[in-house]
């Protein structure tokens, strides 16, 4: 049976601090595997194999923090040499020290997350992938870029972190979004097996809180689609979007931007939602051909000039004409005199508004989209006929 220690090896220069190693043994052969934690001589219990952790020394949550992480690897390094004469029997010191390293750097929270991330990405979520590498931005911030295992994510932890985001002024959905990321990953682990549950997310906020309504009145709607824009083609650009969205039922810009040519046909736009997968069947009205009309030169496969030239990065163009839309309808929200952010979201709810004023049951379209569970109104859209959403649709576009 291999020998596991834990050393200390004091500085060679005076005051400063000395490194802690594990010594492995096995066959006679030693090996060292750096723990990269430093200390003064006189925060090291020797005979013990332990820190000293005095409650009060300033240094008494750093010590403590070293200390947990000493454990776990400790218990790391006894698993890998219960495990390995169960693999091979002629095993080697390098072996073990070879196990713990991949072993840990799968017991890295950082580490672990970009594993991942790198996942969604190779399963072609790139939207989600970006999404959590969002959520491990955050946390790497709030962590001053140090790791943390994960073993140590614990509620205080994740406490801090709420409240380092709230310090940021961030809204509580934002703060939720976040959270509800960190906690699928930390799920993950544990159903890996590489933790134990410990709930550390019980104690912050994951839930969706309702947000000042986006929706405006239709007569806004009917103005801002009234308005003469001929002599200022990037504001008439990001109108034309704006209402295109509108006109089918809330299209989300993604969805917009990806539409292709071949998505339309027989009188009716055919397509898959990016967030979803769920398929969408829109009846085109010639409010939306007008829309089209108006941009006849698109030697794209795409229905919409979003994406208008082929070999970009398409998640960076269409990011940013997203952006110079949204900068756009700022002033046209001026032009038309509302103090509501005028965004492209703004068209997705407003339909909505208009829908339930409309006479669409509330269970389909619930208050301007202010639902607690946008999946339940997604069940409920799903289950409805199209034809009376496309109903309902021109109803509302005949109030225009």
């Amino acid at each position: 049976m291999a020998s596991i220690k834990v050393k200390f090896r004091s500085s060679s220069a005076s005051g400063s601090e000395g490194v802690i190693y594990y010594q492995v043994i096995h066959k006679r052969l030693v090996r060292q595997i750096s723990t990269g934690y430093t200390l003064f001589p006189s925060e090291w219990n020797e005979e013990n194999e332990c820190v000293k952790c005095v409650y009060s020394s300033s240094r008494y949550n750093k010590l403590k923090s070293i200390q947990r992480n000493l454990l776990f690897d400790l218990q790391l390094l006894r698993q890998i040499c219960a495990s390995l004469p169960s693999i091979r029997t002629d095993y080697t010191s390098d072996d073990i020290v070879s196990e713990f390293h991949t072993r840990q750097l799968r017991s890295s929270f950082f580490n672990f997350l970009n594993e991942t991330i790198s996942k969604l990405q190779l399963q072609g979520k790139t939207r989600t992938a970006e999404t959590y590498a969002a959520a491990l931005a955050s946390f790497r911030k709030f962590r001053d870029n140090e790791d943390i295992m994960l073993h140590c994510i614990n509620s205080d932890v994740m406490e801090t972190y709420q409240a380092y985001l709230s310090q940021q002024g961030l809204a509580l959905n934002t703060i939720s979004f976040y959270m509800r990321i960190l906690r699928a990953t930390y799920n993950r682990a544990v159903e890996y097996g590489l933790i134990e549950q410990s709930y550390p997310f019980k104690r912050v906020y994951t839930g969706i809180a309702k947000t000042v309504k986006r929706a405006v009145p239709l007569k806004v709607i009917k103005a801002i689609k009234q308005l003469d824009l001929s002599k200022n083609p990037t504001l008439d650009f990001a109108r034309d979007m704006f209402m295109f969205s509108f006109y089918t039922r809330g299209m989300s810009f993604i969805d917009m931007a990806y539409l292709r040519k071949t998505d339309l046909k027989n009188g009716y736009l055919v397509y898959r939602r990016k967030k979803t997968g769920q398929q969408l069947i829109i009846q085109w009205t010639k409010e939306m051909q007008m829309i089209l009309d108006k941009y006849p030169e698109n030697i794209t496969d795409y229905l919409l000039p979003i994406l208008k030239n082929r070999g970009r990065n398409e998640r960076y163009v269409y990011r940013n004409v997203g952006y110079n839309i949204n900068h756009n309808l700022k002033k046209i929200a001026q032009k038309v005199g509302i103090q509501i952010p005028l965004t492209l979201y703004v068209a997705r709810h407003s339909w909505a508004s208009a829908a339930k004023a409309k006479g669409i049951p509330l269970g389909v379209i619930s208050e301007g989209m202010g639902h607690d569970s946008e999946t339940t109104t997604q069940i409920y859209l799903a289950s409805l006929d199209t034809s009376v959403v496309d109903k309902a649709n021109s109803l509302i576009l005949k109030s225009l």
